[in-house]
């Protein structure tokens, strides 16, 4: 008979372990946000005819945040998670990033010069984690026939 691997072992949970080191490419992308966040207003470069291109600076929030919480979940890839504890994970990083676009704004208002609190910074932010979410729930899935 197949234990499933959310059955516990000697009281001990049998799901497998993911190693810290498989989350190093998505902390790095979290401390280069914090860089590009505490760079003054006047420090921020210009990105020649882009920034002509209506909210560019929108997209960009979209991109580097959908990016962060993609590699956060990254690692859950190869997991033996099954999808609802994968889905539970998902949902975690995108609120948990979310929250970190939340702060990065308040960072700005209150301690770089040059820069302030855009609301809709932050709900790009947010766009950008869900949009990580949606691919990640889809892409990242077992199969059914793995579940057996």
């Amino acid at each position: 008979m197949l234990q499933k691997s959310t059955e516990t072992i000697n009281g001990r949970n049998n799901l497998q372990k993911i190693s810290y080191k498989k989350f190093i490419p998505g902390i790095a992308w979290f401390f280069v946000i914090l860089f590009l966040i505490c760079l003054p207003g006047k420090d921020v470069p210009e990105v020649g005819w882009l920034s002509s291109i209506p909210n560019f600076d929108k997209i960009v929030h979209i991109t580097i945040f959908g990016v962060l919480a993609a590699l956060l979940s990254w690692p859950l890839k190869r997991s033996s998670f099954n999808n609802k504890r994968r889905i539970q994970y998902f949902i975690g990083i995108t609120i948990a990033v979310s929250i970190w676009g939340l702060t990065t704004e308040f960072i700005q208002k209150l301690f770089i010069s040059g820069r302030n609190f855009d609301l809709l910074d932050w709900v790009a932010d947010t766009f950008g984690a869900l949009l990580a979410f949606l691919f990640c729930s889809k892409r990242f899935r077992k199969a059914e026939a793995d579940l057996i």
